[in-house]
């Protein structure tokens, strides 16, 4: 069992979780146990376990275990932990989101509606989850424009010297200025908490009524107004479907098997209506991961911050779902019911579920067809799909200016807004790839989320186990992936690209040609082509910083006098004489000074750069 000595004894028969490590200490598996003896002895134990688990074994250094004082405890730190490290073998719900939801702050005189995406213990009522925050904050406005409830910050609503703009446009009754009664003001409110908790028709009933009998007692402007407010309601209400009426607020979980993947889906039911849903998929997951992976869904998608509902309807009977629902209470704070579907409505809930996961499994698969870096899980044995990808490269002059260049691809292309580029001043004047990329390794760790699935390296494998150290040393191993692609001779007249993994002492064969290949060859020339582009700014930088010390007549005080007032020689040469002249250098004296500088600035500016040429096979993207 790789050097692995397993003794029962040594482990207590008591609830706790486990957390197996591999031979650098990486965390590679994540469980929890109600005897952590029993559980520990069956990996151990017998000769039937999938081909996930013999290779999970065969990996085993050490085991590390967290003693817990229930089953209860142990799933809510065995999720925690899940979430934290991403081990390899674990089958990780990439799913850190927070959904929207209306809060009503039920706490204040004159509660207002708002959006959050967080639940707190703060006395408030909250509706949702909305997947799309564009479709929640659609439906917000529509809703505080039928009901005149206000709409500002407590902050604001306590510091106003006159009414809004909404107050004008008839959306708000200003209570900030005395100008609706707390009764008037309170009623609103509960048509608010009517319209959201699904008693729309009751509440259109009752406002016809009062419309009916203002228009009686020939208060004909508020009857109107009544008759306004209840069509917005009737249009809005529309478009909403009941599947279960009278059940209440239900999640339901369906899921999708097919050769590729698991897709699983959550329907969000509120007062009998469907309002959203969610979807998740992992590739290349069938047989007995599947029970594992929905039996974990639970756990990992529900938590602190998040709303849970009372009932969640699951497609079979999940093992453990007692302990599952007795952890999801602590996080809400109220009872938590985990049941097969039963009933014919029920079970056509689990089927609408159901239909949905099978569209997300044929979605996900398509654009998985598209994107070419799908293909690098198999290609480069990654534990998951490849979603983020950044990639390194190092530029320095005779080992001065030394710089990296990070690009990042996602969803499908380059994504220029995410590039960074790290100044590496440790490294300066070592001419040391090795060094400059730990240095690289040390600062992406420490500037954390979001963290890559797969970082791909400039160089071989010296480069890639520097890279590992320093990770390791810095704590963040086990958090993303390596790779290495380099130019090596392979024939006598021939460079061939390599690619190297951790742990390989060959290079993995990946033909010359084939789309993994090209697509990590283009991710390298762009990091290339950014790391060398931010490498020749700050050179140029720095020689024109030089050039201001260089002009006839400016010395350090006059170029401190400079540098305190502009950010930048650009921004010198942009500047006029009686700016110079600003700064008490005498209006003569500036005037030369500011012809200076824009010369400097137009030597300074001139490049040799060759343009890019996209040869088609990454999305057009601007220039970096």
């Amino acid at each position: 069992m790789a050097g692995f000595s397993f003794d029962p004894k040594n482990y207590p028969a008591s609830p706790g979780v486990y957390l197996m490590k591999n031979a650098s200490g990486r965390i590679v598996y994540v469980g929890k146990a109600k005897s952590l003896r029993a559980r520990l002895s069956s990996y151990f134990r017998g000769s039937d376990h999938t081909p996930k688990t013999r290779v999970l074994v065969s990996l085993i250094a050490a085991i590390d275990t967290l003693l817990t004082g229930s089953e209860k405890e142990a799933l809510l730190l065995e999720a925690s932990l899940i979430k934290k490290h991403k081990p390899r073998y674990n089958i990780v719900l990439r799913d850190d989101k927070s959904y929207v939801l209306f809060k009503l702050d039920k706490s204040s005189a004159y509660p207002r509606l708002s959006m959050t995406r967080r639940v707190a213990a703060d006395g408030s009522t909250y509706y949702g989850p909305f997947t799309s925050a564009a479709s929640a904050r659609a439906t917000w406005r529509e809703l505080t424009r039928i009901f005149a409830i206000r709409k500002c910050s407590d902050a604001s609503f306590a510091n106003r010297a006159r009414p809004c703009l909404y107050h004008h446009l008839g959306q708000c009754g200003a209570p900030c200025k005395g100008l609706v009664a707390p009764e008037d003001y309170a009623a609103v409110v509960r048509q608010v908490e009517a319209f959201l908790a699904g008693r729309s028709k009751e509440l259109i009933v009752n406002l016809e009524k009062e419309m009916r009998e203002a228009s009686a007692g020939l208060q004909y402007e508020r009857a109107a107004k009544l008759r306004d407010l209840i069509r917005a309601m009737r249009d809005t209400v529309e478009g909403q479907a009941a599947v279960l009426p009278g059940m209440g607020d239900l999640d339901a979980l369906g899921y999708h098997v097919s050769e590729r993947g698991l897709a699983a889906s959550l329907v969000f039911v509120r007062q009998g209506r469907v309002l959203d849903r969610t979807n998740f998929y992992w590739p290349r997951l069938t047989g007995a991961d599947v029970l594992e992976a929905l039996s974990g869904l639970p756990a990992q998608f529900y938590g602190p911050g998040r709303f849970i509902p009372p009932r969640l309807i699951v497609p079979f009977a999940l093992p453990d779902a007692a302990a599952i629902a007795e952890a999801l209470a602590v996080h809400r704070g109220a009872p938590v019911k985990i049941s097969a579907a039963r009933g014919a409505k029920e079970k056509g809930l689990i089927e609408i579920a159901n239909a949905n996961a099978g569209e997300a499994a044929r979605e996900r698969e398509r654009r998985l067809a598209a994107d070419p870096a799908s293909l690098l899980a198999v290609a480069l044995h990654l534990s998951r799909e490849a979603k983020r990808i950044e990639t390194v490269d190092i530029s320095h002059l005779g080992g001065g200016g030394v710089v990296a260049g990070q690009v990042v691809y996602e969803d499908g292309r380059l994504k220029t807004e995410d590039y960074r580029h790290y100044k590496l001043e440790a490294a300066e004047g070592s001419s040391d790839d090795y060094l400059a990329l730990a240095a690289w390794a040390a600062r992406r760790a420490a500037s954390g989320e979001p963290w890559p699935d797969l970082v791909l390296i400039d160089g071989g494998r010296g480069q890639l186990a520097a890279v590992q150290r320093a990770l390791d040393e810095a704590g963040a191993a086990g958090r993303f992936e390596l790779a290495a692609i380099v130019k090596e001779s392979h024939a006598a007249s021939a460079l061939e690209d390599a690619v190297y993994r951790p742990g390989r002492k060959n290079p993995l064969p990946l033909k010359p040609g084939s789309p993994e290949l090209l697509f990590l060859q283009h991710l390298r020339d762009a990091a290339h082509r950014f790391a060398l582009s931010r490498q020749r700014r700050s050179r140029k930088a720095a020689a024109l910083q030089s050039r201001v010390l260089d002009i006839p007549g400016v010395g350090p005080k006059t170029a401190r006098l400079l540098w305190d007032r502009f950010d930048s020689v650009e921004a010198m040469a942009k500047a006029t004489a009686e700016d110079l002249a600003s700064l008490g250098l005498g209006l003569e004296r500036a005037s030369r000074l500011a012809g200076k500088l824009a010369k400097i600035l137009e030597r300074g500016g001139e490049s040799g750069e060759k343009p890019f040429v996209n040869k088609g096979f990454l999305p057009r993207t601007p220039s970096s």
